[in-house]
This record gives C-alpha cells, sequence and structure tokens, in this order.
C-alpha cells in the first residue's frame, strides 16, 4: 500500500498542471499565498488541483480529486499577490481536504502512477507515437510557432506518455476535458485522446481557413480591419444563428411600411443594398444608416385631419387676438374652401359608391392633385409685436394641424433650404426637410419667420432656393441635396413673416399672397393690455386678481407717455416691469393692492421716456406740419422754411434722404414759377435764398410725401401767410403741381390724432385708403382730398386768422382698395 503524505493545496481556476510541464501561475487569494508561504518554508511542494467552479473561496466540494504535485522552481512578489513558476512532478490523488491555518486547504495524497503500454516496441503504439508527434507539430506550425523551437520542444521529450502530457497542456480545450486526460493514467488512451483532441484542432483551423478564404475573395481589396466582423458573419451563418435581427433588416422593415413612389423606393433600395454590403466599422456605413433613417422618419404620407369648425375657428382666432378683422377673414375664407373640398370630395365618393356599375363601365379619370387641394403660401407684412407670428400658430389651431416655425433671419446659405450634399462630412438636410421630420405630419402649418432678413454670400441665396418651396406649381416634387429624392410640399400651408416687403426680392414675393398687418390704435392697444397683456403680466409676477388695478387712463397713459411702437411688445415689458414693483410692495407688506393712478403710475415707473409732437401752439409763417410712417408707427412732423437774403439758391438740411431733397426742389421750382398764382411777389423771389429744414436731424428721413408739406411752408415764408396749425397734410408733389398718393396712410392718420389734429389733406388717389380706418376713428377725422397744390394752399394757408375747420371734401366709399407707395 502506498504511503500517505500531506501538501499545502493549490487551487487553480481554468487551469490543469500536468507532470513534467512548467506552468506560471498568479496566486492572489489569501489562502492561495498562505499555501506558497507553507510549500516555501518547506519542501517547496504543492498539491495543484484544478477548480470545478470557478469561485473565489475554494472550498472542497469545489476541487476535484486528482492533482498534480507541483514544485516551486521561481518566485516574484507583485503587489497584490506572488508570480510562481511551478514544475509539475507527478499525479496524486486527494484522499481528503483539511482547512489549515485563515484560508489555507491542505490535501491527504496517494501518488498515483501512469500505466505504461506492454507493447511500447510494437508497430500499433510506435504508430501511434508517430502519429501524434506529426500531427502535433502541423498544429504548432498553423499556430505559428517557430520551427527551430517546435523542434526543440518536440525532440525534447521522449517518452511517449509524457509527450502526451505536454500536448494535452498546449491544447485549447475546456477545463473538464483537460482534467479527464489528467485523470487517464494509461499512456496508449491518454495518447488516443490527445491525438483526437489535436485532430479536432486541425479540422478547427481549416474550417476557419475555409471560411477566412471565402470572406477575402467577397471583399476583394477592402480594408483589413473588415475583415475581423465579416468573419464572425460567416461563422454565424455557419453555425446557423441567424435569428438574431440586425439593423439593415430593421431598416428594412421599417422602409416597406413607407408609401414610396417608384422613383422614391428604388433610391431607398439602393442604399439598403449599399448597407449590406459595407462594414459596420466603415465611415461609410454610418452616411447610409443615417440617410435612411431620415428617410424613415419624414411624414411620407402621414397627415393631420382638418376639423373645420368656422364658428369655433372664428372663436379661436378672436380669442387670441384682438383686431387684425383683415387677416382673420382671409383665414376663414381659406378654411371655408378648404371646407368646401372636402365635403365635395366626400360625396363625389359617395356618388360612385352608389352607381358602381356605371363606374365599372367608365372608369374615372385619376385625379393627381393633393387632397383638399394646394395650401396657399401667405406673407404676413407689418411693424415687429403686432402678432404675425402668434397668429400663425392660432391658425394652426383653428385648423387642427401641427405648426413647425424656422427663423430665417441671417441665414446666408443655401444648404440652410435644400441641404448639404452626401458627400460632405456632417452633411444634414436642409431646415424645409427638418422641419417636416419635426412635424410628423405631411400637411402643417409651416411658419417662415423673417424672411426679409435672409442674406446672400459667397455660399449662395437661399431666397433663391425659397423659390421651389413657396411656388405651389414646383413644390409638390421638392427634391432637398440630402435626401437626393422628391418631397411633396404641396399640402403644406407655408406662412411667411417680413417687416419690409421691398426687401424680399420680387420673384420670391410674386409666389406670395400678401396680407398687412397695420399698427394697433391707442383704442386697441388698450383692449389689448386689458385682455392679454396685463393678466398674464400679473400671472407671472405672482399678483393674484384685484392686486393690481388699472383703469383705461393709466394704461393710456403707459401707452402715450413709455412707448413708442406700431406693436404692443414694449407695452408688455412696461406693464410687466409695474406688476413687478407692485408684487415687491405687496411681499413687503406695505400694502395689500394698489390701483394704479397716472401718478402712481410715474412714481413706479419714472419719468415719461417718450415725447411725441403735439400740434403746434399757434399758426406761424414758414411752417407747415406733415405726416411721416415707420415701422413702429405714424406721427406727425414740422417742415420749416425761412427766407434770407442770398443769390436764389435752395438749401435742405434735416439728414434728408435724395428723394425728399428732390421733393424740395420741385417745391422751390412751383413756387418760383407760379409765383403769381400763389400770392408771392417777384421782389420776394430776388436776391433771396430759401433755407427749408426738418426737425430731429439725427433721424435719417426719406420719401416723396412730404412734397405738399415743403411747398406749403415754402409757399408760407414767401407770401408771409401762416400756416394751420390744425391741419396735416401729406402727398408728392409734381412739378407741375398735382398731388400724387402716397402710402401708410393709415398709420399716418392715427399719428396725426393721436397727437390732436384732426383735420387732414390727402391726395384724392388715396380715398380708398380711407376704408382701413375703424368708422370711429373716420367720424373724428375730417378729410380733405385734394388733385393739386392749389387746393393744399387754399386749406392749409390763411389771409389773417385761422379759418374754421372746413367739412371735409365728399369721398366716394370703395369697398376695398390698396394704397400704393
Amino acid at each position: 500500500m502506498d504511503e500517505r503524505y500531506t501538501l499545502p493545496v493549490l487551487p487553480l481556476r481554468d487551469t490543469v498542471v500536468y507532470p513534467g510541464v512548467a506552468v506560471p501561475i498568479s496566486a492572489g487569494r489569501a489562502g492561495t499565498v498562505e499555501a506558497v508561504q507553507e510549500a516555501l518554508d518547506g519542501d517547496r511542494r504543492l498539491f495543484a488541483v484544478a477548480q470545478q467552479e470557478n469561485v473565489d473561496d475554494p472550498v472542497p466540494e469545489v476541487l476535484y480529486t486528482v492533482g498534480t504535485v507541483a514544485r516551486i522552481i521561481q518566485t516574484h512578489r507583485v503587489r497584490g499577490g506572488v508570480q510562481l513558476l511551478v514544475q509539475g512532478e507527478g499525479r496524486a490523488q486527494a484522499i481528503s481536504y483539511e482547512p489549515d491555518g485563515e484560508g489555507m486547504l491542505r490535501a491527504v495524497l496517494l501518488d498515483m502512477s501512469r500505466q505504461r503500454s506492454t507493447d511500447a516496441e510494437g508497430p500499433t503504439f510506435q504508430a501511434l507515437n508517430h502519429e501524434l508527434r506529426e500531427r502535433a507539430a502541423e498544429l504548432g506550425t498553423r499556430r505559428g510557432v517557430p520551427a527551430e523551437a517546435l523542434n526543440q520542444l518536440i525532440q525534447g521529450v521522449d517518452e511517449p506518455g509524457a509527450f502526451a502530457d505536454l500536448v494535452a497542456f498546449y491544447l485549447e480545450l475546456p477545463t473538464e476535458d483537460k482534467q479527464a486526460l489528467l485523470e487517464t493514467l494509461d499512456d496508449e488512451q491518454r495518447m488516443r485522446s490527445a491525438l483526437v483532441a489535436v485532430e479536432r484542432e486541425l479540422a478547427r483551423l481549416d474550417a476557419q481557413e475555409e471560411i477566412q478564404a471565402r470572406v477575402q475573395e467577397e471583399l476583394g481589396e477592402r480594408q483589413r480591419e473588415m475583415l475581423l466582423r465579416e468573419q464572425l458573419k460567416q461563422i454565424q451563418r455557419e453555425l446557423g444563428d441567424e435569428n438574431e435581427r440586425d439593423d439593415v433588416e430593421e431598416l428594412r422593415e421599417r422602409v416597406g411600411e413607407l408609401e414610396l413612389n417608384e422613383e422614391q423606393h428604388a433610391e431607398v433600395e439602393r442604399e439598403l443594398r449599399r448597407l449590406e454590403r459595407t462594414s459596420p466599422q466603415s465611415a461609410e456605413y454610418q452616411v447610409i444608416r443615417t440617410f435612411l433613417e431620415w428617410v424613415t422618419e419624414l411624414p411620407w404620407n402621414i397627415r393631420s385631419e382638418d376639423k373645420i369648425d368656422l364658428a369655433l375657428s372664428q372663436q379661436i382666432l378672436d380669442d387670441d387676438h384682438y383686431g387684425l378683422e383683415d387677416v382673420k377673414d382671409r383665414i376663414l375664407e381659406f378654411l371655408a374652401v378648404r371646407k368646401l373640398q372636402l365635403e365635395r370630395i366626400e360625396e363625389d365618393i359617395e356618388e360612385e359608391q352608389v352607381e358602381p356599375a356605371e363606374a365599372e363601365e367608365a372608369p374615372a379619370e385619376a385625379d393627381s392633385s393633393p387632397v383638399g387641394g394646394r395650401g396657399p403660401i401667405l406673407l404676413f407684412v407689418g411693424p415687429p409685436g403686432v402678432g404675425k407670428t402668434s397668429i400663425a400658430q392660432s391658425i394652426a389651431r383653428s385648423l387642427g394641424r401641427k405648426y413647425v416655425r424656422i427663423s430665417l433671419g441671417g441665414a446666408r446659405d443655401e444648404a440652410d433650404i435644400r441641404g448639404h450634399r452626401r458627400t460632405y462630412v456632417g452633411a444634414m438636410p436642409g431646415r424645409i426637410i427638418q422641419g417636416m421630420r419635426q412635424a410628423k405630419s405631411k400637411n402643417p402649418v409651416f411658419l417662415l419667420d423673417e424672411v426679409d432678413k435672409l442674406g446672400v454670400s459667397f455660399q449662395g441665396d437661399p431666397s433663391a432656393a425659397l423659390l421651389e418651396v413657396l411656388d405651389p406649381a414646383q413644390n409638390s416634387s421638392f427634391t432637398d441635396h440630402y435626401l437626393g429624392i422628391s418631397f411633396d410640399l404641396s399640402e403644406v400651408l407655408f406662412i411667411a413673416t417680413a417687416n419690409y416687403a421691398d426687401r424680399i426680392p420680387a420673384p420670391l414675393y410674386d409666389r406670395m399672397e400678401k396680407v398687412d398687418f397695420s399698427g394697433y390704435t391707442e383704442a386697441e392697444k388698450l383692449e389689448i393690455a386689458k385682455r392679454y397683456l396685463l393678466p398674464r403680466q400679473e400671472k407671472e409676477s405672482g399678483l393674484r386678481e384685484g392686486e393690481l388695478i388699472l383703469d383705461g387712463e393709466a394704461i393710456l397713459a403707459i401707452v402715450q407717455e413709455y412707448t413708442r411702437e406700431a406693436g404692443v411688445r414694449q407695452l408688455e415689458r412696461e406693464l410687466g416691469k409695474l406688476a413687478r414693483k407692485v408684487a415687491r410692495k405687496i411681499a413687503a407688506g406695505e400694502v395689500e393692492n394698489l390701483e394704479g393712478s397716472t401718478d402712481v403710475i410715474r412714481e413706479l415707473l419714472g419719468r415719461p421716456r417718450v415725447h411725441p409732437e403735439r400740434m403746434a401752439a399757434a399758426d406761424t409763417v414758414g411752417v407747415a406740419t406733415g405726416m411721416f410712417y415707420t415701422p413702429m408707427g405714424g406721427d406727425i412732423m414740422f417742415v420749416e422754411a425761412s427766407v434770407m437774403a442770398g443769390e436764389g439758391g435752395l438749401v435742405l438740411t434735416g439728414q434728408l434722404g435724395d428723394v425728399m431733397k428732390e421733393s424740395g426742389r420741385a417745391a422751390w421750382s412751383f413756387a418760383r414759377s407760379n409765383h403769381g398764382r400763389l400770392s408771392i411777389s417777384e421782389e420776394a423771389l430776388k436776391g433771396r435764398e430759401v433755407h427749408i429744414h426738418v426737425p430731429a436731424g439725427a433721424v435719417p428721413k426719406d420719401g416723396p410725401s412730404a412734397g405738399i408739406t415743403m411747398a406749403s411752408a415754402l409757399v408760407s415764408a414767401l407770401s408771409g401767410r401762416k400756416t394751420r396749425r390744425d391741419v396735416a397734410m401729406t402727398g408728392e408733389l409734381t412739378l407741375t403741381g398735382r398731388v400724387l398718393p402716397i402710402g401708410g396712410v393709415k398709420e399716418k392718420l392715427l399719428g396725426a390724432l393721436r397727437s390732436g389734429i384732426t383735420e387732414i389733406i390727402l391726395p384724392r388717389d388715396n380715398e380708398a385708403d380711407l376704408e382701413d380706418l375703424k368708422a370711429e376713428v373716420r367720424n373724428k377725422l375730417v378729410i380733405h382730398l385734394v388733385d393739386d397744390l392749389d387746393q393744399v394752399i387754399d386749406i392749409a394757408l390763411t389771409e389773417g386768422e385761422s379759418p374754421a375747420p372746413r367739412a371735409p371734401a365728399k369721398t366716394k366709399r370703395r369697398l376695398k382698395a390698396k394704397a400704393t407707395a
């Protein structure tokens, strides 16, 4: 009976030590380090045994019973453990495992002897030994082991059983299979098992090389880094593991759900095939995939169902905006047309269903027009803050459509509209296609904000790119450079906004239907403040109802003394400032509520910052009252004329533009050529120089509408007759004395009324523009419609004292007419 002995246990994870083989081992667990130290203190021998399970705390139950007695050849201390080099000496069987110390195990062992072949010199055994050595050498060569090292390794072991142990150690086998070879004591049987394992490894390498050759044939000259990914595909194909869907299949399914025409489908299918042939590691793969994701996310045939209720739409527009009647009428007209179109389509479908037989005999002609007709393209033109952008949101809400807004202010690149071609790094679609993806609907309300502020640069003209977008005859096949396929924009309701219509290129302007937004009157601002602005600012400032009380007079004081604008943005800011100051007083416990009078408003908001022109205090020689219009609204201005000794020249000051200077010269020429009938003596023209000045010299001024005002001031100064202070005038003057129409009539009249002037001189051709005024405003004004300067002089100049205001000239009313400028 063999003698029993004990040794410290060296538990191994995923490693089996064979007799005669040197193995490097890293020991880091506390029990393992303790076992190593115990061996070093003794005869340097350990019992190296594999674990059945990969656990950190090895217990006897997870250790195999058969292992190898190994001797420590070399040690090296490292942080966290020790590096060992052990040499296997012989097989042993653990009778039992006993804990010793904190985590170390000791094994009670019995040596196990190999069973050598009884016919070691026989041809069968010798053939087995020779075949094993040949196959092992072939495997080493195919693994890339140098021939010299391989020969030295094979020839260094003569004994066949020891050589089988060496081969078993270097084979890539699971731990269970390696342990089975260790436990096989019969040399011949172990050699056969090792030979079978070597043959399997060689067969695996043959299969791998075959797969690699097939992949190489498919790839050709492609980049080397794609090879591993393609090998993986081939391996999965060989294994039949194709249950997992890849990205290409997912994209193919999403594309299959789209309703594309033949041309679109062909392009998308071509890109899908390219994606299948491209490695995911390639940069081109991401470019193609991003393109296909954009295609699948666009609303090719997804529409918002129009819910058209004219009464409800009227209510929504009235609730959201005060005034703007012309704009609301145009929107309701569009809704009415849309409703009729949809109803007629439904009626036609019902008739076709009632008479199916007739329909079969005479097939109906295909209707290629969009469902419900093409959407109009509207252009909202007006000063800032009058509600152009916000009413577009109300239109979308009244239609039940999605709303998309893009700001074009400062855009200078054509690619902002049409996108970049996919050949560029970081290419992406233009703002139009991006907006359609955001809307997720084929028929949204699409707002193109600040279209008059498009720029032009060396990168192209974005306004030219908009020509196709905003042309109803072309936008059904809009092609973005990034997509490269057409996209239908014909059902989109495009709304553009601008402050200045004359800054929009003529071809683009021609494609849109203009809707004018004029400035609000003081009465309209008062109503807007009461209904919308004040409640909103009270809520934002944390005030409850009744804590800030403003009557109409107080709000009007804010409008007149703290704002100068056509819209209401500055008014809302001032109301917000007032609400915050009231909130501070309430939070400090100074007051419970505040009733805002004019004095209280001035105390909280400070001194008035706006000083509008008011009617002159008295009739004056050489000073006439004109009217002007800016995007901030209308107002009055004074034109002063002075006559002095000189050489008959004309001086014009006040930072006047070329057109306004020409109006002054035309007035001077008319006065000299017609001095007789204008009551100007010939002596008044001889040796005299005339100076015409328009105050507010820091403000640039231009335009023809001050012609009759300059002429009136000039005639007044030359004739000595006073100009009436209660009359304001506007009109272009020709060299023959004719008065031509001008623009901005509504704003100019509102400005004059705000300044306290109620008697106005207008060109007769501007009579139709009076229809733009509300009846309550027209009733406060006395309008004189004139054809020539003689009529202007008769009304504006006095013979002595100022006469009483005259009755307005009879005007022929028209339903609607456009002002010409």
